[in-house]
């Protein structure tokens, strides 16, 4: 009895024995399958960010396309506009002289059926008059000149001449041209007599 209990018990030992040398046998196998899956699942997921990462890429070419066909297009505007300003640039100054303008003739045509010298004067000189008004209104104004320090950066010196007194040296005399700013820039430079 013994016997047959020992030959029960290595049957079962057996059994297990190929149990267990059948499941590592099919372990590797799953092992295989799950690995092959998680493979498959892996390049799955990087085909998956690949394509993901192309359609950004497309998306972002778009967009700088379109980015620089707007650039392109706002620089166009800006040359256009520049041009424009160049041949136009004036047209405001030289509308506001046309009043300036019709006096002048106004005056003209008065001075040859004029008898009265001093009303021409006065008409001459109020039309003077507006035109400095008018480009007072275009930020051109006059410098003043008489008794003023010499100045290189605003002054031009035509000529010396002695100073009839101390004071007056290094200072301006007469003033053979006026000399204009445009706001805050020198527009032309005064021509001057400096005492010495």
């Amino acid at each position: 009895m013994s016997k047959d209990i020992k030959d029960t018990e290595n049957t079962e030992n057996r059994e297990e024995m190929e149990t267990t040398a059948n499941e590592e046998n099919l372990n590797p196998q799953n092992e295989q399958e799950t690995t092959e899956t998680a493979e498959d699942t892996v390049e799955e997921t990087i085909e998956d960010k690949l394509a993901v990462a192309e359609a950004r890429i497309a998306e972002l070419e778009k967009e700088r396309l379109y980015k620089q066909a707007e650039f392109d297009n706002y620089r166009k505007r800006i040359i256009k506009e520049k041009a424009e300003l160049i041949l136009n640039g004036g047209r405001k100054v030289l509308e506001a002289m046309l009043p300036v303008i019709d006096d002048l003739e106004r005056a003209l045509q008065h001075m040859q059926s004029a008898e009265d010298v001093e009303a021409v004067k006065e008409g001459v000189d109020l039309i003077y008059k507006k035109f400095l008004k008018v480009m007072e209104t275009q930020g051109v104004t006059q410098m003043k000149t008489e008794g003023a320090d010499f100045n290189t950066d605003f002054h031009e010196a035509v000529t010396q001449f002695p100073a009839p007194s101390d004071e007056l040296k290094g200072k301006v005399i007469d003033c053979t041209e006026k000399g204009y700013m445009l706001n805050d820039t020198v527009l032309r430079f005064a021509k001057v007599v400096v005492g010495i």
